[in-house]
């Protein structure tokens, strides 16, 4: 693949300094960024092929928590708290999967998200191979971290990770691999723990459930007499790489734990509001230091797998909760979406338009009135934050190769998939 020089109005970089170029310049060779900058200073390169794209160009957003095939149960059980949507609705319906809905519910998933620019998805679910195979196919970015559930589960689960952790972790490609119990609730502490222990002998990151809800870890907090953050820590759970999703009743000695430990936490707002779960609290992981990226949680308790629409309302929760209109700003939250999120989810190369990094960036039109005017760069800023969707974006690449083009995704048939997720949800709601 040769050198593939890309000229946008602007290149939004999400880098520490919060660096734009307007106009810029992205060079793009063997799927990584080879330079970036002002259209002023581009060195010149002989052979490479030229793009005038014109609009926004930015790194692609990273969904640090997600069970994207659940697509197959979209809607399912609306309306019931976290514990009876689980055993009532989810649980039974995805008992009966089959690898095969699985792989469908995942490409129409995967193609959802690179529609509205989401390249990377850091996935917890079963039927781990067909979730591969149809990232493989999409040609998204995929954190596979297969789920581990007390009611499938047996004693032979984690050597079936760590043999497929064998065969598809590829930190040069676009496929790694992770370790997900779904709850010290579900699995009890010391299954964790086992499972923290594996995460840790494959340098792999740890994905859990953590204090989504008040009631889910009532019974262990009785009987260790401690919160469940703090028993976790109390049982090395927090040894390796972790990203815990929601996080939402944390108090500020869990926090200062999370901080110590080097936990990063997915923070997924709509999903949290849906099932009526509490508001995580943003400002104070924020201010002690606690990495924070941004997941959508699964379609089914969100409804959408836009990852934008968590980009307007996490500020928001924060401010009006808070009742402070300067707390989590634009450049922070798109911060939080692209390279905290890669960074999150155990990637250290992506989320960021800087030479050396993976060519995973998308492009956002700015034909339209939601991004006039523009008298300073901060300005550009919000109406990225706060106008960003899947409307606005036009292409997206992932390791420098296209995924969508006008609109198009290219490498899903999106009609059939449709079809296909339509017939095999009314099967597993049949029973």
């Amino acid at each position: 693949m040769g050198r593939t020089r890309y000229l946008a109005d602007t290149v939004l970089t999400c880098d520490e300094a919060g660096t734009v170029h307007a106009p810029g310049v992205l060079d793009v060779e063997d799927g990584r960024i080879c330079w970036v900058g002002a259209a002023a200073d581009a060195p010149e390169v002989e052979g490479a092929t030229v793009r005038d794209i014109g609009g926004l160009v930015m790194p692609g957003l990273v969904n640090a928590h997600c069970h994207t095939p659940m697509t197959l149960v979209r809607g399912a059980g609306d309306g019931l708290p976290l514990w009876r949507w689980l055993t009532e609705a989810m649980w039974p319906r995805e008992g009966r999967l089959t690898s095969e809905d699985v792989w469908w519910g995942m490409a129409l998933g995967s193609a959802e998200m690179l529609r509205s620019g989401v390249t990377t998805s850091c996935e917890m679910y079963l039927h781990e191979e067909a979730v591969v195979e149809a990232v493989q196919a999409s040609g998204a970015r995929l954190v596979m971290t297969p789920g581990v559930l007390s009611v499938r589960h047996g004693e032979g689960r984690p050597e079936e990770v760590e043999a497929f952790h064998a065969r598809h972790h590829d930190p040069a490609g676009r496929i790694t691999v992770g370790v997900a119990p779904h709850s010290a609730y579900d699995l009890g502490v010391e299954r964790i723990a086992e499972l923290a222990d594996l995460a840790r002998r494959l340098d792999a990151v740890l994905h859990v459930h953590l204090a989504e809800t008040t009631q889910e870890s009532a019974e262990l907090e009785a009987r260790y007499g401690s919160s469940v953050v703090r028993i976790l820590a109390d049982h090395g759970v927090f040894g390796g790489k972790v990203l815990a999703a929601h996080c939402v009743w944390v108090d500020d000695d869990d926090i200062g734990i999370l901080a110590d430990h080097g936990v990063a936490v997915a923070h997924c707002p709509l999903s949290n509001m849906k099932l009526g779960s509490g508001v995580a609290p943003l400002v104070a992981m924020l201010e002690a230091g606690v990495t924070v990226a941004l997941g959508t949680d699964g379609p089914a308790s969100n409804d959408t797998l836009d990852l934008w629409e968590e980009v307007k309302i996490a500020p928001l929760l924060a401010r009006v909760t808070g009742l402070d209109a300067t707390l989590v700003g634009p450049a922070e939250v798109l911060d939080m979406a692209t390279r905290t999120g890669g960074r999150a989810v155990g990637l250290e190369d992506v989320g960021c338009l800087t030479p050396g990094w993976a060519a995973d960036f998308q492009r956002l039109d700015l034909d339209h009135h939601a991004f006039v005017p523009v008298t300073e760069p901060s300005e550009l800023l919000a109406h990225v934050a706060w106008s960003g969707g899947d409307r606005r974006v036009s292409d997206v690449w992932v390791a420098g190769e296209p995924v969508v083009a006008d609109g198009v995704v290219l490498h899903v048939d999106e009609e059939r998939a449709r079809v296909e997720v339509q017939q095999r949800a009314e099967r597993l709601a049949a029973g």
